[in-house]
């Protein structure tokens, strides 16, 4: 439940009554006239389809934000920021905005299966725009603090605004049935009779059923217990504290520190952040503090810490799919200060562009950008040619559903089966790219075995002269003392799996290699 809410417009906006105890008479526009006492009887300015249309810019943010994320496919965390610093939002209003929008996106599923339950049609055959104003007052609702007068009000209000008077009064009637049940009460109506567990649970924590499998499988296929899976399904469904690093011999957590942030507790040099907008730190405006997942800063620091053997130099350094830039920033500096230099590679212009941006605060003579198909690092003429590779590969994203939240729902088995493909020719170019005894790190944010654990037997299997290292080990020098890496013996060597529900982080996969004679 979130603690947002409370005071906001929370009395129903009542008519006025007739005072006069007769019919009201109206004009042919339809409006009403204003007795004025003993003045001459005036006709009223609005008629009664256009009064309260006043949205709350909060609520209003949030149903932008889910317009666009549901027209235009585009992140809800790239949209959000913008709609606050257009709608001048405070402090307070811009946390109610982010849990409206993020609940909301999170909860579709479940919501969407209760709204089924009170629309006299199939939702596919609603206006979009009236399905997401209904999701919103579902959220509101059913898992946030807003009293029920005032979700109501304040939806139908919106909706009167920014779609229409006709609208308005289904979402009113909609939402007046969601809300006679509290949201234990529908989920255990919605779950009755429905005997596959994977299913139920699909339904309850508003998953897509074929990732509840997946997670299940994942649990188990890197050693932890198939029963997690509840605890990991509500993980993914708590709003993700912000994750600072100050990039190493660069930034400084000072001002974070200063405004209320924590000191992080698995990486050195980061910080949980709740003070709000994060770009009114300087240091972060600046790019020498930026925000990344914790998950993201230990695969970076385990690459950096890796001992490599005395009989060579630790000059050069690729982030072979670097976009849009966090790991490749931190892994800039982290080179830095080992005295080498990044090439940072991204294959599509724009996100080459942001790459660029995320370095800006690092002495421009320690990196470098490239823009070509990863890929083509195995051709000949990069052989053996760098000492540490990132091949952070293109991944469904199952271990960041936390914070993309409508990810969950643009995904499909389909798209896991094709990046597989492409996951395992990266690691080859990496594996041709990297010298005798350098280090390539594989990394994806999925726990799915497809895209992890087979990866890698696959790897060992057509790659003879590579060799899986200890990332177990590798991980927890790089991490703060007491982190339990939960590492998976693969021969000699291991690969880690982070877990939200145990860790606090992004679901983050690691393997290192080194290449053999």
């Amino acid at each position: 439940m979130s603690e947002f809410g409370q005071g906001r417009s929370d009395r129903p906006r009542r008519s006025e009554p007739n005072r006069g105890g007769g019919q009201e008479r109206r004009n042919d526009a339809g409006r009403t006239r204003n007795r004025g006492g003993s003045a001459p009887r005036q006709f009223s300015a609005s008629a009664p389809s256009a009064r309260n249309r006043r949205a709350d810019q909060a609520r209003l943010t949030a149903f932008e934000v889910l317009r666009a994320v549901a027209e235009n496919d585009a992140y809800a965390n790239l949209v959000l920021p913008a709609r606050i610093r257009e709608h001048r939002l405070d402090r307070r209003d811009a946390g109610f905005a982010t849990e409206l929008t993020y609940g909301a996106l999170r909860g579709q599923g479940l919501y969407d299966a209760i709204l089924a339950r009170c629309v006299d049609r199939p939702l596919d055959q609603l206006d979009p725009a009236v399905l997401d104003a209904l999701r919103l007052g579902a959220h509101q609702l059913l898992a946030m603090r807003v009293p029920s007068h005032a979700a109501l009000d304040e939806t139908v209000s919106l909706a009167r605004m920014v779609i229409g008077a006709g609208a308005s009064g289904l979402i009113n009637a909609v939402l007046r049935k969601v809300s006679l049940k509290d949201l234990d009460t529908w989920s255990g109506e919605l779950v009755a009779g429905i005997a596959d567990e994977s299913a139920a649970a699909a339904l309850v924590h508003s998953h897509p059923e074929w990732i509840v499998r997946a997670l299940r499988q994942a649990l188990v296929a890197h050693g932890r217990d198939a029963s997690e899976i509840t605890d990991l399904l509500i993980a993914d469904n708590l709003a993700p504290v912000v994750n600072l690093v100050a990039l190493p011999g660069v930034g400084s957590l000072d001002e974070a520190l200063d405004a209320g942030a924590e000191p992080g507790t698995l990486v050195a040099d980061s910080a949980y952040y709740q003070g709000g907008d994060i770009a009114r730190l300087s240091s972060v405006r600046a790019g020498s503090t930026r925000v990344q997942d914790a998950g993201s800063q230990l695969v970076a620091r385990a690459l950096a810490r890796v001992a490599l053997p005395d009989d060579g130099e630790d000059t050069y350094w690729l982030d072979l799919c670097a976009g849009p830039g966090g790991k490749a920033a931190l892994l800039a500096a982290l080179a830095a200060e080992h005295g080498a230099k990044l090439t940072a590679n991204e294959p599509a212009q724009h996100r080459a562009e942001l790459v660029n941006k995320a370095l800006v605060a690092i002495d421009p003579e320690t990196w470098m950008i490239s823009v070509r198909d990863g890929r083509e690092y195995g051709e000949t003429e990069y052989a053996g040619g760098y000492d540490r590779i990132m091949v952070d590969a293109p991944c469904s994203g199952l271990g960041a559903l936390r914070r993309r939240p409508e990810s969950r729902w643009r995904k499909s088995p389909r798209d896991v089966a094709e990046l597989t493909i492409l996951q395992g020719e990266l690691l080859d170019a990496a594996l041709s790219a990297v010298r005798v005894g350098g280090v390539v790190a594989y990394v994806t944010c999925s726990p799915h075995p497809a895209e992890t654990v087979a990866v890698v037997d696959d790897l060992l299997a057509r790659n003879k002269n590579a060799r899986l290292l200890d990332t177990g080990a590798a991980l927890e020098s790089a991490a703060l003392p007491g982190l339990a890496s939960a590492a998976r013996a693969v021969g000699e060597g291991s690969t880690i799996q982070l877990w939200p529900h145990i860790h606090r982080t992004d679901a983050m996969f690691m393997a290192l290699f080194t290449r053999t004679a």
